[in-house]
């Protein structure tokens, strides 16, 4: 893709702060299309499993709110000021899931070393058919242009690691999670499945309730204790599970440490929006 077509959409998408609102921004289904094709070719000739190194900003679910997105890089600087990895949940919800995806897949494709995204539970056919991000698509353009960012979002990788010690998805562990070559080997492109290991890394909460695994309230995958974190964390040496998939009200980027330092476990939960409902998905 053409470096000076990314450089103006990037520029008008940023452009359209209005205040605290943002305006609509008027694009092209060719300009899509080029953007999820030349992604998606990033997405898969990078890892499944990324392995960043530090100082990275670390954001949870945007949710379509694109005020909320601007609002994040003037806080934490617009890139390439910062390094970013964001956790997943970019559609649905909100009002600009289009312009949200759209201005985040121009920075991955300008900053492809330095901006990183990471698959949620959204960015799957069978929840955002749902929740919105379709409708806005047949909406503003056509079905078309939601089956091309579907192509591209079923090659997003699923976690990440940074510094070898901080393990990053968007929803949490798995029973089926034995060793960290089992996300390196998660073939793509690919559906989100009902069960598994991919669906729990996408769908799977902390529970300081549960020891051991546990049914979730959402209807899918599990919910893992305590014991559990302190396991895997052991097992694999690392320091910290950073993940995102539940709304933590009155803050803004880096929110709620879990901790019990008997079982010497830590888990961080990231939520990007500054106003958020109850998400049950």
């Amino acid at each position: 893709m053409d470096e000076s077509v990314v450089d103006d959409l990037i520029r008008r998408l940023v452009s359209a702060k209005n205040g605290r609102t943002t305006k609509q921004v008027q694009l092209t289904e060719a300009e899509i299309r080029q953007l999820c094709s030349a992604s998606k070719e990033i997405f898969l000739s990078q890892p499944n499993l990324l392995e960043l190194e530090a100082p990275i900003k670390i954001c949870g679910d945007v949710h379509g709110q694109f005020s909320d997105l601007l609002r994040l890089f003037e806080y934490g600087g617009y890139p390439p000021e910062a390094n970013y990895l964001f956790l997943g949940d970019y559609v649905d919800r909100g009002k600009q899931s289009i312009e949200t995806i759209c201005l985040l897949l121009s920075y991955k494709i300008k900053y492809k070393e330095n901006f990183f995204l990471l698959r949620g539970n959204h960015e799957c056919a069978s929840i955002n058919r749902i929740y919105g991000f379709y409708d806005e698509c047949k909406r503003r353009f056509n079905v078309r242009i939601w089956k091309t960012f579907t192509d591209c979002f079923n090659c997003l990788p699923v976690a990440a690691l940074i510094d070898e010690k901080i393990l990053c998805m968007h929803g949490g562990l798995s029973p089926d999670l034995k060793n960290l070559d089992q996300i390196r080997n998660i073939a793509r492109p690919v559906d989100v499945p009902d069960q598994g290991l991919l669906c729990d890394l996408l769908w799977a909460d902390p529970d300081k309730d549960v020891e051991g695994w546990g049914e979730n309230d959402r209807g899918v995958s599990y919910t893992f204790g305590a014991d559990k974190v302190a396991e895997f964390l052991q097992k694999h040496d690392l320091d910290l599970i950073c993940r995102a998939h539940q709304v933590i009200r009155l803050n803004f980027l880096f929110s709620f440490l879990v901790s019990r330092l008997e079982l010497n476990w830590t888990c961080v939960l990231v939520y990007a929006l500054s106003l958020g409902t109850d998400n049950s998905t």
